[in-house]
């Protein structure tokens, strides 16, 4: 038994499956909009700064290595010539929302799993290998005609989303790879453990403790094996994943959030770092206050290039900015860094404030109703109109940066990330409107 569900080795695995893997989205989007970067290395990063990691990298750039997290300096010296562009969250925004309804019009979308990956459920007829095949490149077409013909993905069809997904990573660009039950697990031998989704580098160095080196070892072992190796009933479920039966998910609520920022070199002083922190707070508080949650810890950190710092702080159950800030004042008398490159903020311990218990002896200024205050006064007049003290020179720093995972921008206030194009640009088709 698995998770409390009955025994399932006897039970069909027809493909139930279709995940869609956006390539090199971002660069893409960036080819897709300039037709003058297309065929070009291109490379996509959150600030300008030689020190700032790449983002996204088009297929021209990983040619010659270049890859999330390699540094500007480092990508100009691997691949001479490469295009740096800051990104653009706004654009990659709304370009998600056009891929989500071209592949509607095709087969409704299960799942959004990311900015760049979104999961589909077969049913019927549709999960005959010829049928999902055809659904494939339908979605495919469907990208090409309503986006642009540099807006490409590959995709993966299996009897269950996780082996989907893996289907995807088999083939790039512009992959399609179906695995049937029958192939399974042999279709895995082969792969480096770090390529199965869920196991990094971490979680490689556990297993290989216990005995698996490589996927032969992991899709040879037994139900047992796996849930040693893994440390509880996860690694049982790993036994059914790699067979392509398909398990119940299992859904958990948001468990922290955080932002953090590269500095410009302009704020690479003890002073910048200090205020680009409040402004940090100040962001990730408010957008606890959007979703009703509460935090109980709270973490800060400068990375160096020399020497690094961080601090973490417990906090009576709070969204209170006033009181993170004081906090934060007080374990900043303690902060030793040297050279700093980045700052970061983040919380811990989310949950509704119902979910705490409140403090018998504890007392502490409330200052939500300030707060929310704030916050509607930016809603209705715009960002920055209402801010703290502290934050003059960096108020207009952190802009919201649209991670893979994220689907949406968090916006603080009217005309927050609002989307312009030029109006001699087919936006959507990257074509000159006179061509």
């Amino acid at each position: 038994m698995v998770d409390g569900l009955l025994p399932i080795e006897k039970q069909s695995r027809p493909l139930r499956s279709l995940f869609l893997d956006l390539n090199a989205y971002f660069a893409s989007v960036e080819q897709q909009e300039r037709p003058e970067l297309r065929g070009r290395p291109v490379a996509v990063v959150p600030v300008y700064a030689e020190t700032t990691g790449v983002i996204a990298a088009s297929y021209e750039a990983k040619k010659f290595g270049v890859k999330c997290g390699t540094m500007i300096r480092d990508a100009r010296q691997m691949c001479p010539g490469i295009v740096i562009l800051q990104a653009r969250p706004s654009l990659y925004v709304e370009y998600h929302r056009r891929v989500l309804a071209a592949v509607d019009s095709v087969l409704p979308v299960a799942k959004v799993c990311s900015i760049d990956e979104m999961r589909f459920d077969l049913i019927g007829g549709e999960r005959t290998p010829a049928n999902a095949e055809a659904i494939a490149l339908r979605l495919k077409e469907a990208l090409r005609t309503q986006l642009g013909d540099h807006i490409k993905a590959s995709v993966g069809i299996a009897p269950n989303s996780f082996l989907a997904k893996l289907a995807t990573e088999l083939k790039k660009p512009d992959g399609l790879v179906v695995l049937e039950a029958s192939s399974l697990p042999t279709a895995l031998l082969g792969l480096k453990l770090t390529d199965f989704t869920g196991i990094n580098r971490r979680m490689a160095a556990r297993l290989q403790a216990n005995g698996i080196f490589n996927a032969e070892e992991l899709c040879a072992a037994s139900r047992p094996d796996l849930r040693k190796a893994f440390g509880g009933v996860v690694g049982e479920r790993w036994w059914y994943m790699l067979r392509g039966y398909e398990l119940e998910e299992t859904e958990t609520g948001r468990k922290s959030l955080s932002h953090s920022h590269v500095l410009p070199p302009e704020l690479r002083n003890r002073d910048g770092c200090r205020e680009v922190l409040l402004r940090l707070i100040q962001k990730a508080s408010a957008r606890l206050r959007a979703n009703h949650l509460w935090a109980a810890h709270m973490q800060v950190s400068v990375r160096g290039f020399d020497r690094s710092w961080q601090t973490r702080l417990s906090l009576p159950p709070t969204q209170d900015t006033l009181l993170m800030n004081e906090a934060f004042m007080k374990e900043w008398k303690t902060s030793d860094f040297s050279k700093p490159r980045s700052v970061s903020v983040w919380f811990s311990e989310l949950r509704p404030k119902t979910a705490f218990t409140p403090s018998l002896f504890d007392e502490v200024d409330d200052h939500r109703p300030l707060m929310s205050a704030v916050d509607q006064m930016n809603h209705k007049f715009g960002k920055n109109s209402v801010f703290l003290a502290g934050m003059e020179r960096t108020k207009g720093t952190a802009d919201e940066k649209i991670a893979f995972q994220k689907t949406e921008l968090f916006v603080e206030g009217k005309g927050d990330h609002l989307f312009s194009m030029d109006d001699s640009v087919d936006t959507f088709r990257g074509l000159r409107a006179n061509s």
